[in-house]
């Protein structure tokens, strides 16, 4: 019998554009839960180096870390501070 090898996957390494970006964000937002919204914002924040999210959201690095990881629960000012610097903005919809 073959053996199946698995290799670690991390979203991160594969959202190169904006469009990538937003449409990541949309569908966890779509998803409705809240701890996916802000795994995603981490997936998203290391994509484009943690180093910088935190300099211009005028937070911590390791604050920054702590509140977009799995066990996070941010403020929703921290979470609009990252969508902004991410060069991206909420929109409402009405649900159809």
């Amino acid at each position: 019998m073959a053996t199946i090898q698995t290799y670690p996957w991390d979203a991160a390494e594969h959202l190169e554009t904006q469009e990538d970006i937003a449409a990541y964000l949309e569908a966890a937002l779509e998803d409705g839960d809240p701890s996916l919204v802000v795994a995603v914002l981490g997936d998203i924040a290391r994509s484009k180096g943690m180093t910088n999210i935190a300099r211009e959201t005028g937070l911590g690095r390791e604050s920054l870390y702590k509140a977009l990881s799995i066990e996070g629960n941010p403020e929703f000012a921290t979470v609009l501070k990252v969508i902004q610097s991410l060069g991206l903005r909420l929109q409402v919809v009405p649900i159809a």
